[in-house]
């Protein structure tokens, strides 16, 4: 059946009540039937005993004492449920019977000669018996059955199952109903998350779903489609920010490129000249790669916040590592590296983004580093957390720059060192790799004097 889910909650929640409702009617009915019958079953053996006691056992005949007494009380009392009397032998043979039976007989049932109870028929209309032994000496003589008529309580039981299945079944529709309308107001929450969704576009993601009042779990429902709806947000604005920052570093170089290229052709020209022009471009497209990749890197850091770290390292290996594959540069400007290393126990660092952290704050040291300086490098542990700095006596950053010198792209006083060769990417990298470890970055600065990072692990 193609039902809506709200039907379907009203319909489940009906198919369990109704089974439930079923059992607890079909109790109540064979309950009362039950009792009904024992009331029955309790009368008969009382008049069984009784009229035992008017029996008189003469050789292997019995009879009734006193018949006449019985037919004179029939015809002096009203008798609303008549009891009959019948007399038989160990046989089953008929001795003997009440006046009220007439010419009618009760039926002998051989599998209760020892009290069971059962329904008969007397006249056509059903009768409930039971059937004591009489005995004499320690013998069985023969039986008292004694009956009374079944109509009344049958028709008690037939009114009951009939009243019992209306209710059951005026129950249910009412149920259907009642349990459809809770259900409508049940799911008003998932229309409003629906209604919000499909109102959501690329161009509207900042809206989310109003959450509900009650904590329950159509307020975790729609906590998890808000927390969705924020992933896929910042995933299109890392791809609008990618998009935007690849055009805007790389519009420059492409049109120097082309401006090269187009100046290279207009005329022949000299063996050299051609080399020379070549070079250049050949440095522009290494700029440009090296743009790119740092822009990719940042994306991936962008999407791996709080990563985990597949390797760990020692903190001083991995800065005497950076330190060697800048050894060229070390060289070329005569500066000295001052390392203090004051952990004596060794502690592991996340391999892969602690030397990304280090790797960008590092190869900036010794790139705005004045030549002949030093730069110092210190690792000291407070508690549980490892502090490194890095400190150069260089250029410096302005103290209205400091804030801004995490931001993609930005680079301090650049007009001022042109010959500096970067993009403003590095330290950006920096910040977010810190970021997917929780590890903290700090910068100070005294403009024309020195600059210290400090990196807390």
């Amino acid at each position: 059946m193609n039902f809506s889910f709200k039907n379907r909650i009203a319909f489940h929640y009906m198919i369990a009540t109704a089974i439930i409702m079923a059992v607890a009617f079909t109790t109540v009915y064979f309950v009362v039937k039950g009792v009904v019958y024992q009331n029955i079953d309790s009368d008969l053996s009382f008049e069984a005993e009784k009229h035992t006691e008017e029996i008189k056992v003469v050789g292997d005949s019995i009879k009734i004492k006193n018949k006449k007494e019985w037919e004179e009380r029939e015809h002096r009392e009203v008798q609303i449920n008549p009891v009959f009397i019948q007399i038989l032998d160990k046989n089953g043979s008929f001795m003997d019977k009440s006046p009220n039976l007439k010419e009618k007989e009760l039926d002998y049932n051989e599998e209760a000669n020892f009290g069971g109870s059962y329904n008969k028929m007397l006249n056509d209309k059903p009768v409930r018996q039971i059937q004591l032994p009489i005995e004499e000496n320690g013998k069985i003589k023969g039986f008292i059955v004694t009956a009374m008529s079944l109509e009344s309580s049958q028709m008690v039981l037939f009114n009951l199952r009939n009243i019992l299945l209306l209710v059951y079944l005026l129950l249910l529709a009412s149920l259907y109903f009642i349990s459809k309308y809770i259900a409508g107001r049940g799911i008003i929450p998932v229309k409003n998350v629906t209604e919000t969704t499909n109102r959501i576009t690329r161009n509207n993601l900042n809206e989310r779903v109003a959450l509900p009042q009650n904590k329950d779990e159509l307020f975790d429902l729609s906590s998890g489609i808000n927390n969705l709806l924020q992933r896929i947000e910042n995933a299109m604005e890392r791809e609008r920010q990618f998009t935007s920052d690849a055009s805007h570093e790389l519009r420059t170089p492409l049109a120097t490129l082309k401006g090269t290229l187009e100046v290279l052709i207009r005329k022949p020209r000299q063996r050299a000249e051609y080399e020379e022009k070549i070079k250049f471009s050949l440095t522009e497209i290494d700029r440009m790669t090296a743009t790119l990749e740092q822009l990719l890197l940042l994306a991936r850091l962008d999407r791996s916040s709080k990563a985990a770290d597949e390797s760990s390292m020692p903190l001083a290996t991995i800065i005497d590592e950076i330190l060697t594959r800048h050894k060229k540069q070390i060289l070329e400007k005569k500066l000295s590296i001052s390392f203090e290393n004051d952990i004596k126990n060794e502690t592991l660092v996340p391999q892969y983004f602690s030397n990304l952290i280090l790797e960008n704050i590092i190869s900036n040291a010794v790139k705005y580093a004045k030549g002949g300086t030093n730069i110092y490098i210190s690792i000291t542990q407070s508690g549980s957390k490892i502090i490194c700095k890095v400190q150069d006596k260089g250029i410096g950053i302005k103290r209205e720059d400091l804030e801004n010198v995490f931001n993609n792209f930005f680079r301090s006083d650049a007009l001022n060192h042109k010959n500096i060769a970067g993009n403003g990417l590095g330290l950006s990298i920096a910040k977010k790799a810190a970021d997917a470890i929780d590890a903290q970055i700090a910068v100070e600065s005294d403009f024309g004097q020195w600059t210290t990072f400090t990196i807390i692990f």
